[in-house]
């Protein structure tokens, strides 16, 4: 007799919810959908569920996924629901862990999708101060599984699957759970080591701000009509990338987390390869074409200054890492965007982290509870 399928919840209708929640149900899984405004949920509601567009997609039909229940109540969202799939931007994960925390119950699992850096530290530190008490998994993911876009209201098209993607666990002994639980429905979720891990492998701290930062002029004069990554960047550019990504490496060998480089990593995920960090993007067939944001308020600075970049610089502080080079990118985006990016973002104070010693943040990720220095 087979298992009984997990029943999800997605919360956040934006392009990757609504993908996830197409998918998901196309496959056969019953499907919540939570999102703060109804204005989106109103077209599922009156289809039934998403229309799923899909290229390169083997393993279901186009169609429409049928949704459950689409809901603005956090309540009727996670009601029954095994797994939820947490999918919105990372600044707001404190609002998603509010919003569940009085309805979370025991044996439920919670995935960020992705975590960013210090998302689910992040989660489970809000939803221990609003006092839940229900015995809840909580995981992040190092990237998130689709590349994908909403085409019209209730339609979603999804362009690639990632292959590989690590998951990890708080605590990170139970993350074999989170990933066996998953993989009923994603086969591409591995185990990561631990959340500190994923949280540090966050590449997009090193791609994303300061290469938007360095093309300001160029964005608003173009529009963004340039290549991204291999106009964008120049060996100059790079050169202030291998900085971030030399702090990014010395903030996990304070942590004892051997942190994946930026280079390595290009190989790792395209095969490509270079002496330096300039070559390998240049020798990147898969950057070929992206084109540049059209303004700088984007989510590449908006949302990974203040949810990548500052918890760096602030665990830095903490451990006495000097991070000179992100706290000036995170100064320029500030200027930029004339918003004071620093005073929104994580923070050791907002990830439940601060005063501890390196061991006991060791502890508190792999064990679950800091315990004493």
């Amino acid at each position: 007799m087979s298992e009984k399928k997990p029943k999800f919840c997605v919360l956040g209708a934006g392009h990757g919810g609504t993908a996830m929640a197409a998918h998901l149900a196309l496959k056969g899984f019953e499907v919540n959908l939570y999102n703060r405004s109804e204005e989106r949920l109103i077209p599922v509601i009156e289809r039934g569920g998403i229309e799923l567009l899909s290229p390169g997609l083997d393993d279901v039909e186009k169609g429409v996924g049928p949704i459950a229940v689409a809901t603005t109540d956090p309540a009727e969202a996670v009601d029954g629901a095994d797994i939820l799939m947490v999918v919105v931007p990372a600044f707001a994960h404190a609002f998603i862990a509010e919003q569940c925390a009085p309805h979370l119950r025991d044996g439920q699992i919670v995935v960020l999708n992705p975590g960013r850096t210090g998302g689910a530290l992040e989660f489970r530190h809000v939803l221990d101060e609003l006092g839940c008490t229900a015995d809840v998994l909580i995981g992040e993911a190092q990237t998130f599984i689709y590349a994908s876009r909403a085409t019209q209201p209730a339609q979603v098209r999804i362009f690639s699957v990632k292959s590989n993607v690590p998951v990890a666990a708080i605590p990170s002994y139970r993350t074999n759970e989170v990933v066996q639980a998953l993989r009923v429905a994603y086969p591409q979720f591995v185990p990561g080591d631990n959340v500190l891990k994923t949280s540090l492998n966050n590449v997009g701290v090193v791609f994303h701000p300061t290469v938007l930062a360095m093309n300001a002029a160029r964005v608003e004069d173009t529009h963004g009509n340039f290549q991204y990554y291999l106009e964008g960047i120049t060996p100059s550019v790079a050169g202030v990338l291998e900085k971030v990504d030399h702090e990014r490496g010395q903030i996990g060998d304070a942590l004892g987390i051997g942190v994946l480089s930026a280079r390595n990593w290009l190989f790792i995920a395209y095969s490509a390869a270079g002496e330096d960090l300039y070559e390998a993007i240049m020798a990147n067939p898969g950057y070929k074409g992206i084109m540049a944001p059209s303004t700088v308020m984007h989510r590449y600075i908006l949302e990974h200054v203040p949810l990548s970049l500052v918890p760096m610089v602030s665990l830095g502080e903490m451990l006495g890492v000097e991070t000179p080079t992100m706290r000036a990118v995170i100064e320029l985006c500030s200027a930029l965007t004339g918003r004071d990016l620093r005073a929104a973002g994580r923070t050791v104070e907002r990830l439940g982290l601060q005063g501890l010693t390196i061991r006991q943040i060791q502890r508190l990720v792999m064990e679950g509870e800091p315990g004493s220095p």
